[in-house]
């Protein structure tokens, strides 16, 4: 069953991780911080670090762009939770790709292991990435080649609803697509839960 817990800003809404998945003092999580490598300001990554530690939670490093993929496979298997941060989703997904992390991920996220993403670490589990070109530069991922992400949502999250610096051209992309894909907006104060079949949205704008 799939357990996700897909935000803007895990900072903001951590206090619903504990209820969302029981214990957390003591368990595991791989901490992959890639998708801020190419970003000049990644403050929000280190803040959500201090929300994990603030939960009790053991953080264990891993940079997807520079590491084997049997001791990405080796440390995602052995730990309770996977975190992916915000930053340029379009080198995320490339580096997911290259690595092999995109296909390990969606492996143990089908086994049941809960997953969490802030901001681009949401965006990657919709179908695919095109939809959010206009908040994120394309150019910092050279190697990718298609936008097709991990495919294991029905809807395609849109962080930072409401929020600056990227309230415009939320709007913007909510204007171009509302139509087209099942968009699901979210401010920085709220966070989509998954659980099985089960889609809620927790927290307020």
């Amino acid at each position: 069953m799939k357990k996700l817990f897909l935000t803007s800003s895990f900072i903001d809404v951590y206090k619903y991780f504990k209820s969302f998945v029981g214990n957390t003092k003591g368990k595991t999580i791989t901490f992959i911080p890639t998708a801020s490598v190419k970003e000049e300001y990644t403050g929000y990554v280190d803040n959500d670090r201090k929300a994990f530690e603030e939960l009790g939670v053991i953080i264990d490093e891993l940079d997807i762009s520079n590491t084997s993929k049997n001791k990405i496979e080796e440390t995602i298997q052995k730990n309770d939770f996977i975190y992916i941060s915000g930053g340029n989703t379009f080198y995320l997904l490339q580096e997911l790709k290259v690595s092999g992390s995109d296909e390990i991920i969606r492996n143990e996220i089908k086994k049941g292991k809960p997953y969490v993403g802030a901001s681009a670490g949401s965006i990657i589990l919709s179908k695919n990435i095109q939809f959010v070109e206009k908040m994120d530069d394309k150019s910092k991922a050279e190697k990718l080649v298609n936008y097709d992400a991990l495919n294991l949502v029905d809807f395609y999250t849109l962080p930072h609803h409401t929020n600056e610096p990227f309230k415009q051209i939320v709007e913007e992309i909510i204007t171009d697509y509302n139509n087209k894909i099942n968009l699901l907006p979210i401010s920085n104060t709220e966070a989509i839960l998954v659980s099985g079949g089960t889609t809620e949205i927790v927290g307020t704008k």
